[in-house]
């Protein structure tokens, strides 16, 4: 077999998943409920980020929060203050792509 085969959660509970963590790449698949999302952070690669499902509200550096629906993908640069939320009532489902993958 040539190729690698991960799988992502399919549930509708709160996930963080480290799809592929490799020298190349990290992969994430997230899901977030109303009022769930990540701990406010700096991005430490290229983030590549697209909303599967639901709407991502997030707020860059100082910037207001904004909502992006499902079908959105969003280029975010190295080194912005992040603030990843759902504050919808549809559960949020993302696919995140750091590259080049991060070395700290």
């Amino acid at each position: 077999m040539i190729e690698q085969v991960y799988k992502i959660s399919t549930e509708n509970k709160m996930a963080v998943e480290k799809v592929v963590f490799d020298e190349n790449i990290h992969y994430l698949h997230m899901v977030f409920n109303k009022g769930e999302g990540l701990p406010e952070h700096f991005s430490n690669s290229n983030v590549y980020m697209t909303v599967v499902r639901g709407t991502l509200s997030i707020g860059l550096d100082e910037q207001e929060v904004k909502e992006y629906p499902f079908g959105t993908l969003l280029k975010i640069p190295e080194g912005t203050k992040m603030n990843v939320k759902n504050m919808n009532e549809d559960t949020l489902e993302l696919i995140v792509v750091k590259a080049p993958a991060p070395t700290k």
